[in-house]
């Protein structure tokens, strides 16, 4: 099939992690009741819990947020609210995998342990940033060089213009990044900005202190040399010796980014160097990484650079060192309290372990009331204290705040009073299972009735380019899987024919699928499409063979009759210990007796092999609960991973080529995971996102790091399609008001009242008064993927899911959303991608074993202080390195920065996303 790639549009410049998602206890907590409790683990290591009730945003939707503090860092999770079930500590503390205890949880009641948290929270990073900026004239080729330029080129006053105001040092009041604002002994005058709510000060080589007497220049050293990020503006032309980290001496910086100003098109290149131990960071570079619209180079490298301080701080020389800190404090404040855990005066409660949240003691009911005014009052002058100081995001944001982001979401079907069942997708139309029977519903046009409601199917695929319908239909022992042809459901609704009955598809029956539960396919159609039905515990293999060049539906017609129940083969049965909650299908390199199903149960994914029907543990869930949610497979190069979905945690498993019939399936370095701040139901990959949607939120990361760049509310949410665009059900005002009310910036926001930052794109609620009603929404995939692919046949471009809702029982399980990409649709998809996140050739050189063997051994012998390091660039340098858009690794080995070897990319062990080659690089070093 032939498959042309389109063309590219931005959509993912985003910082990661952003503070106004993650700073919980200054948004959530601070200025409201809440409560806070201490405790002992079962290792004796001392914790703090601190939760609160909040209506989140303007959705009025109460949620309860949770923070547990512990050595290792903080846990955040979102619960939702029930008014009739009641929520205890102990269930909490279970949700974040504590369920054991040397001393159960106690209450604080003394308000001041608010300054206590705030601390404990500020340990996760600054949200203010500084970075250096060194500027080089052509040919200087060393930091003493460099260091010593007195004053800058006219061209780099217009990047200092660009990149900030110029601001007089003394008696500054701002955020001064270290630098002396009473006695202008670094200067009298630095570049500033806000952006995005965060202060920036730039420490600027050519205006800190000068020396003639000190060559070395120790005084701009001892700023620029400590900054983790630094910018080095090099004057010259493209030919001239390029820039290399191991040309500045330090131990600090981790990051470069190397701008040059080209006069003729009046354009800056980027390129970017990271020690090796630094976490990916987005956004890729454009290829190639010039940028001739000065605003957009401006807030990419802004973006860059805050992300990328952020991922440093993640690497072991700065993780190791917090998390000392954090477990010093912890037992600091626990030690504190000691003597009130045994007293049991007024600072702790006594309430039982499993008290209802957020309940006060009925007794002492005035008492109470007064502690809480008190400690709300302590609480809100914390956080203006802490505003003031230039501590926390500014309410305003500088820049892009008219910026349309991907994810914002379109009406697709106004007031839609069905409930739905499950749906697909059907070229730019939605086939939806309600309980009204099966509808085709188009954008702006009435709904077309083509099954009724004697036929309630639970889960479908439409496969536009095999022509066929699959549906699993009814429940229980009555279930069963029908196929349809496309052409011949098509047909009918445009000749009118009578409305097609449960007792009319009696032809339409997939023999021995009585009884099923669950259904998977191939999302990589091959030569044939491979369907297993899971009926209790046993797994039924049917294929259907069809000549991948014969796609036509008219051919079709013509010499198929119009069930095409026939065409489709019993292969064999698997029996499996446990009925699966979750399936999905993983095609084996070759295709030749090595695809795998991936099945869920009890407290494990496993991998089984169609063939011989042998299972293989890929992981097991170590808690006492387990929600199963997705697999999404994965594919790089033709190797299989899969993104395995289950509570709060996303693990991803990356699966080996086949040893025999066996999966090598083990421990890797490409083995990473994250964490949803919320319970999903669904998981969507849609690169470069991974969406998790819960009852009231979507919650959007990046798939490479698994990073948070947005948390939308989205009221009474239910996921309804995902194979192409993404199409969910939702509560809205019947006299919606524009998004534009949604973008306001507001400097003047009280604590209860919500920031720019915090207001989602999504349909706002319906308010006192009106009437709600649910709406169907669209979120198109290629504002998500940033691309428009042309394709021969209508069915959009599709991410992989694959979802079900927490449930005991088999009888319930509801849809499970799969995709019919072929093997090319996908590869190309996730491998430009990555291309352009890492920066890769466009063909890059096969993996080998030796090259996998090197990676390993390079990776143990890394050491944080003399990391290797990775550049990104566009730049051409014949046969010594290659074209690259994006982040690339360079080995240190040597001291010598001249020395040039074979070394193959080393990429971070936690991120699978990527492709891995052989290239001749420069050998580089930090020192």
């Amino acid at each position: 099939m032939d498959y042309a790639p389109g063309t590219w549009h931005r959509t993912d410049v985003h910082l990661e992690n952003p503070e106004y998602h993650t700073r919980w206890y200054l948004k959530y907590f601070l200025g409201k009741v809440h409560q806070n409790y201490v405790g002992t683990d079962a290792e004796k290591n001392p914790f703090f819990l601190s939760v609160v009730l909040s209506e989140q945003n303007n959705q009025r939707i109460p949620q309860y947020h949770s923070i547990l503090w512990r050595k290792t860092g903080t846990q955040k999770i979102c619960l939702p609210y029930s008014p009739t079930k009641t929520l205890s500590v102990k269930s909490i503390l279970s949700a974040m995998s504590l369920d054991k205890f040397e001393k159960s949880p106690r209450e604080i009641f003394h308000p001041e342990i608010q300054k206590d948290l705030l601390v404990l929270e500020e340990q996760e990073g600054s949200v203010n940033f500084k970075f250096g900026v060194l500027y080089a004239k052509d040919g200087q080729l060393t930091d003493d060089e460099m260091f010593s330029n007195e004053t800058g080129s006219e061209s780099f006053q217009r990047f200092l213009h660009l990149l900030g105001d110029t601001i007089t040092l003394k008696g500054w009041s701002g955020y001064r990044g270290g630098l002396d604002t009473k006695n202008d002994t670094t200067g009298t005058c630095s570049i500033y900005t806000v952006f995005q709510g965060h202060e920036i000060m730039f420490h600027v080589s050519t205006m800190l202190p000068y020396s003639r007497e000190n060559k070395q220049q120790v005084e701009r050293k001892r700023h620029i040399g400590n900054d983790i990020v630094t910018i080095i503006f090099q004057e010259g032309e493209e030919s001239s010796p390029a820039f290399k980290p191991s040309m500045i001496r330090s131990h600090f910086t981790h990051i470069f980014a190397l701008v040059r100003y080209n006069k003729q098109n009046d354009s800056y290149r980027l390129k970017i160097f990271s020690e090796e131990s630094v976490p990916l960071f987005g956004p890729p570079l454009p290829s190639p990484p010039v940028f001739t619209n000065h605003q957009e180079f401006r807030d990419f490298v802004l973006v860059k650079l805050i992300n990328g301080e952020k991922a440093t701080l993640e690497t072991p020389t700065f993780s190791q060192k917090r998390q000392r800190t954090l477990d010093m404090l912890i037992r600091s404040l626990y030690q504190d309290m000691m003597p009130d855990l045994h007293k049991g005066n007024n600072m702790l409660n006594r309430r039982s372990f499993s008290d209802v949240l957020p309940e006060s003691p009925k007794s002492t009911r005035k008492k109470e009331e007064a502690r809480q005014a008190e400690f709300v009052r302590l609480g809100q002058a914390l956080k203006l204290k802490t505003t003031v100081k230039g501590d926390t995001t500014a309410n305003l944001a500088t820049t892009s705040f008219c910026k349309k982001e991907p994810w914002e979401s379109q009406s697709f079907c106004s007031n839609f009073p069905h409930e739905v069942v499950c749906a697909d997708s059907w070229g730019q139309s939605l086939l939806v299972s309600t309980d009204a029977g099966i509808l085709l519903i188009d954008d702006g046009q009435p709904s077309v009735q083509v099954f009724d409601k004697t036929l309630q199917i639970k889960q479908m695929n439409v496969l536009e380019a095999l022509d066929l319908l699959i549906a699993r239909t009814d429940k229980g022992k009555d279930s069963r899987i029908l196929v349809f042809r496309l052409s011949a459901v098509q047909k009918d609704i445009e000749t009118k024919k009578v409305i097609r009955s449960k007792y009319d598809c009696r032809e339409n029956k997939l023999e021995r699928t009585k009884g099923c539960h669950l259904y998977a396919i191939n999302t990589h159609h091959g030569s044939e499409l491979r369907v297993v039905a899971a009926i209790r515990n046993k797994l039924l293999l049917v294929t259907k063979k069809y000549n991948s060049d014969d796609t036509s539906v008219s051919a079709s017609l013509l010499s198929s009759p119009e069930s095409p129940a026939e065409e489709f083969q019993y292969i064999r049965e698997i029996c499996l210990s446990d009925p699966p909650v979750v399936m999905t299908l993983v095609d084996g390199p070759t295709g030749d007796s090595d695809n795998m199903i991936c099945v869920a149960y009890r407290h494990q994914f496993d991998l089984i092999n169609e063939s011989t029907g042998e299972s293989y543990r890929l992981h097991h869930v170590e808690t006492n609960r387990v929600n199963f949610v997705a697999a999404i497979d994965v594919y790089e190069d033709g190797e299989a991973g899969l993104l395995l979905c289950y509570n709060y945690v996303c693990q991803y498993r990356k699966v080996y080529p086949f040893s025999g019939h066996s999966p090598l399936v083990q421990p890797s370095a490409y083995d990473f995971h994250f964490s949803w701040n919320q319970v999903p139901y669904a998981v969507v990959c849609a690169f470069p996102y991974v969406l998790a949607f819960t009852t009231d939120s979507i919650e959007i990361r990046l798939v490479v790091n698994g990073n948070l760049v947005h948390t939308a509310v989205v009221p009474e949410l239910q996921l309804v399609a995902s194979r192409s665009d993404i199409y969910f059900k939702a509560t809205a005002a019947v006299s919606g008001s524009s998004d534009s009310s949604s973008k306001e910036m507001s400097s003047k926001s009280s604590p209860q009242t919500p920031t720019a930052y915090e207001k989602p794109e999504l349909p706002l609620p319906s308010l006192e008064g009106e009437v709600s009603c649910k709406n169907l929404y669209k979120i198109p995939l290629s504002n998500l993927v940033g691309r428009s692919i042309e394709r021969p046949l209508k069915s959009p471009l599709a991410p992989k899911v694959i979802t079900t809702t927490p449930s005991s029982g088999i009888t319930s399980l509801p849809v499970l959303h799969s995709l019919p990409l072929s093997r090319m649709e996908i590869k190309e998809i996730a491998s430009r991608t990555r291309k352009e996140l890492l920066g890769l050739l466009d063909e890059p050189i096969p993996k080998t074993e030796s090259a996998q063997k090197l990676k390993k051994v390079s990776r143990r012998q890394s050491d944080p202080k003399q990391g290797a390091v990775r550049s990104t660039s566009s730049d051409r340098i014949i046969s010594s390195s290659f074209e690259g858009y994006s982040e690339r690794r360079h080995l240190s080995t040597s001291s010598d920065p001249d020395t040039s070897a074979n070394r193959e990319e080393n990429s971070p062990s936690s991120y699978p996303f990527q492709l891995i080659s052989l290239y001749d690089e420069d050998i580089i070093d930090l020192k």
